[in-house]
């Protein structure tokens, strides 16, 4: 029998679209009617309740009222002028164009002057709000002004469930925040979550339901503020997740983000970012695989505002079998932002001739005084590189599987909780037998983290 979804419309949306024969201006996430809300959540102590729920919306309201400060609000004989700029614009008798409608949208949120109105979700809001609900209860991270905070928020996949969490994320000035994030496989799920569900029967070696996990994270990085947030994605099985992260940088503060994705049927990961603050930066890492017919979506949208700002997007990805995998990446110059740099890469490699790739660099500019930069290097594995192989008594199957488990090895190697490590690892062992072998007799010193127990939100 099919199993009806509910579709969530124009998630991790471009900015602005392109070519619509194209498919790639969006994504749609299916969501599979019946599910039950069971997020199995542990947080690290003593982080777990952390922070007042509003201390997100608090931070973005303060940074409001400096913003206005020094940036007042434009004068009347400035208003008039920028519209009768506007109106020969649009007069065609004048030779001028329409605008599009993302020049519209991204007018009416510069005229309105609000930076809550400013703050974007990588994956849109309908579906940060989804996780939300989801979620319950916010996880709330927050330093102190020269505070250092270390934090660990692992989600556990539960079969025919959403399990979400929500995290806020609060740097003060010249503080840091170190985050972790994991996504682990169900055998982590806390036995609670199965008593009494007779459709949730924990099952002993496959999965035999299909659910969510998701993470939806807010990012406030005050004055000189040191966020690190590194996510790891490991679920073997049926499963579909989402990574939604935004982020908003204040004077010389910066944020980097490293997103790892090996496992889940269907992944969408979405990250927006303002660059509000002069000098501030924002660097994002994302290593991922795709193979048998795993989907992967990326959207990124980082909008400069402030004066030197910087960005760099950086992803390396192998894809084989017949997965699929679509990358938008974009980068918005926005009036002011004058020596701002903004770059974005992306590397790829083909094991397979069947496998679907799709990249749309994207750079906006409206702005001189700038620099944005873009490249992409995508490749196949090449026939005597095969033959090769073959030559050693390696199929292509074999091959694949090789190409597949060296970036699973890396990812373990790079891994930076032991929570983190183990899930990589075991995922590893799932799609390589004996993968585990490599790390048996290996210790990696990790930072002692402590979890308050089975904690659900």
């Amino acid at each position: 029998m099919e199993t009806k979804h509910v579709t969530i419309e124009r998630a991790s949306a471009m900015p602005a679209a392109t070519w619509h024969f194209l498919n790639m201006n969006d994504a749609q996430v299916e969501v599979p009617e019946g599910l039950s809300i069971a997020p199995a959540v542990q947080v690290s102590e003593p982080w777990a309740a952390q922070g007042a729920a509003d201390e997100f919306e608090n931070a973005l309201a303060d940074a409001q009222a400096e913003w206005e400060e020094s940036h007042p609000a434009p004068t009347a004989e400035e208003l008039a002028e920028r519209e009768a700029y506007v109106a020969a614009e649009a007069d065609a008798t004048y030779g001028g164009t329409a605008q599009s409608a993302y020049q519209i949208a991204a007018d009416a949120i510069e005229e309105s002057r609000s930076l809550a109105v400013a703050f974007e979700h990588g994956t849109g809001d309908e579906t940060a709000a989804y996780l939300r609900y989801a979620a319950g209860d916010r996880i709330v991270v927050a330093a102190k002004e020269g505070q250092s905070v270390d934090a660990q928020v692992v989600v556990s996949a539960v079969p025919g469930a959403v399990s979400a969490a929500a995290v806020d994320v609060i740097a003060d000035a010249n503080s840091a925040v170190n985050l972790s994030i994991v996504v682990n496989e169900y055998q982590d799920v806390p036995a609670a979550h199965f008593a009494g569900n007779e459709q949730q029967e924990r099952p002993d070696t496959h999965y035999t339901h299909s659910g969510i996990t998701g993470t939806t994270v807010r990012v406030f990085a005050d004055e000189g503020a040191r966020v690190e947030i590194d996510r790891t994605q490991a679920i073997d099985g049926d499963f579909t997740d989402i990574d939604d992260m935004g982020l908003f940088t204040a004077e010389n503060a910066q944020v980097t983000v490293r997103q790892t994705v090996l496992g889940a049927a269907s992944s969408f990961t979405g990250l927006a970012g303002d660059l509000r603050g002069d000098s501030s930066r924002i660097d994002v890492d994302t290593r991922y695989l795709g193979h048998g017919d795993q989907q992967r979506d990326f959207n990124y949208s980082l909008r400069h505002h402030g004066a030197k700002t910087k960005c760099n997007l950086q992803a390396n990805g192998v894809l084989a079998g017949t997965s699929s995998k679509t990358l938008r990446g974009t980068i918005d110059l926005i009036r002011g932002c004058k020596g701002a740099e903004g770059s974005e890469n992306e590397t790829v490699l083909l094991v397979d001739e069947g496998v679907h790739n799709k990249t749309v660099p994207v750079i906006l500019c409206n702005e001189d005084d700038v620099a944005g930069n873009h490249g992409a290097t995508i490749g196949h594995i090449r026939e005597e590189q095969l033959f090769y192989l073959a030559s050693r008594g390696l199929s292509q199957q074999a091959a694949e599987s090789m190409f597949a488990s060296a970036i699973v090895e890396q990812a373990a190697i790079d891994a930076t909780t032991d929570a983190a490590r183990e899930s990589v690892i075991r995922y590893g062992e799932r799609l390589t037998p004996g993968f585990a072998d490599l790390f048996e007799n290996e210790h990696h010193p990790v930072d002692d983290v402590h979890f308050s127990p089975n904690t659900t939100l």
